[in-house]
């Protein structure tokens, strides 16, 4: 195969080699204020959390990330994230790891086992629970989901993985880590099944068909074929659920309960960042308070950005792997 065959796409360069008109200045235009508003507004708002956080970051300094306290008496404020950021861990990673096979097997059944009547309703049914508000979520994870937890599940899971720490003595309210990491996990399904649908659907016929007609039986060709093909935008997909459930604040703050601690029990209260700035921010009585919140909210944000750069990194990662694979495979 010649160099010039993996050369870049001349024809992706919209005004080169061909008469210049108006209406493709003006959508260059239009596309590239766009595309400059939205990088602005970012760096705008985190110059912003930066301003309101700086007066904690020089008070605490780095140490302030690693500090289990919260305590807001005037005249003793001592502040620390460490508790917060524990709690984001947990719930989320737990969340992530409940959710992500059940998302994957959800797209899974759309695409390849679903009859052609259930299709359509069970799509639209997945994409309106990712539209159902938070708060209302949450409402229902203190009514409803929480009392089934507390009197059935955590009692079952603790009588018979109670040797390890994270299944020790169940919830006596109903509001506890695990609860919110359910909550969690039924936000984030819908996101990462309709991404890796779509992805499924991408997935081109000729190499499904060719799998089935060499003799694989339909698990066969989802293993060896679809999951590889879309194995980059999967992990792009569980990546953005994960900054979504890290970033989760009205549904995680009603049922987690709340606490500045650490601990491993998945049955006892606790905290995020986005939990905590949610419940303390309109109560917070000091400046110094309030700059310490928008220091966790600075955490987030920058959370949040690397979760979005590594998903972009592992798809332009996979999709260069796969167009090298596919221009050996011409040139064999």
């Amino acid at each position: 195969m010649s160099a010039a065959g993996l050369a870049p796409d001349e024809t992706r360069r919209p005004l080169e080699g061909r008469r210049v008109r108006f209406g493709d200045l003006a959508l260059q235009g239009v596309a590239g204020a766009a595309a400059a508003a939205a990088t602005a507004v970012v760096g705008l708002i985190a110059w912003k959390v930066i301003e309101g956080a700086w007066p904690s970051v020089t008070t605490f300094g780095f140490h302030f990330v690693t500090r289990i306290a919260w305590n807001p008496v005037v005249g003793r404020e001592v502040f620390g994230a460490a508790s917060f950021l524990f709690g984001t861990a947990v719930t989320s990673l737990v969340a992530l790891a409940l959710a992500g096979p059940l998302a994957i097997a959800v797209a899974l059944f759309l695409t390849e086992l679903a009859p052609r009547v259930l299709r359509a309703p069970v799509t639209a049914l997945v994409e309106t629970l990712a539209a159902v508000p938070s708060v209302v979520i949450g409402l229902w994870g203190i009514y409803v989901l929480g009392p089934i937890l507390r009197d059935h599940v955590e009692p079952s899971l603790h009588s018979t993985l109670g040797f390890l720490p994270l299944f020790g003595p169940p919830s006596s309210s109903g509001s506890s880590v695990f609860t919110a990491t359910v909550v969690l996990a039924m936000m984030i399904l819908p996101i990462v099944a309709s991404i890796t649908r779509e992805l499924f659907l991408g997935v081109p016929r000729e190499l499904k068909e060719g799998a089935l007609a060499l003799g694989t039986t339909r698990w066969e060709m989802v293993r060896g074929v679809m999951v590889p093909y879309a194995r980059g935008g999967i992990a792009a997909a569980l990546i953005l659920g994960l900054g979504r459930a890290v970033g989760e604040a009205i549904a995680v703050t009603q049922v987690i309960g709340g606490g500045v601690f650490i601990h491993w029990n998945l049955f006892d209260t606790g905290d995020t960042l986005a939990s905590k700035i949610a419940e303390s921010y309109q109560g917070a009585a000091t400046n110094l308070e309030v700059s310490s919140l928008v220091y966790l909210a600075l955490i987030l944000l920058v959370f949040s950005l690397l979760a979005n750069l590594s998903a972009q990194w592992v798809v332009r990662r996979v999709a260069r792997r796969q167009g090298v694979g596919l221009a050996r495979g011409r040139a064999g």
